[in-house]
């Protein structure tokens, strides 16, 4: 009987370690889960304190700011206007060189593409 009684304590033993694992994983999974929060809450104050400091100084700067955005609007709409003159001078010069490019049609085959196709057929050149 002792052999019966030994299989039996190793049994419980072994179910015993397996509920200890378990538990230790669950455990484990809640610490990791914790953790997360605590980051995103170490995160999200971090970045509300640098968030404030960033309005703090657009604040503090607000006077400079508005003349150098209005001088980029002022850069900005002269570069457009630059280059709408420029489209205006140069649309009718694509629209002949498109018209004549596809207006000019060559009507001569060149002499490589007539050998490829008597050879194709089987015709002797002259």
């Amino acid at each position: 009987m002792q052999s019966g009684t030994g299989i039996q304590e190793l049994m419980a033993a072994e179910t015993r370690a397996s509920q200890i694992v378990a538990e230790a994983r669950i455990g484990r999974g809640d610490r990791m889960k914790q953790a997360k929060v605590e980051a995103q809450e170490l995160i999200d104050a971090y970045r509300g304190e640098k968030q404030e400091e960033f309005n703090n100084m657009a604040l503090s700067k607000g006077g400079s700011e508005g003349s150098a955005s209005a001088k980029l609007q002022a850069e900005t709409n002269a570069d457009i206007g630059i280059m709408q003159n420029a489209f205006q001078g140069n649309a009718q010069k694509a629209v002949d060189v498109l018209l004549s490019k596809c207006c000019e049609v060559s009507l001569e085959v060149p002499t490589a593409r007539v050998r490829s196709t008597q050879k194709l057929y089987g015709v002797e050149s002259f």
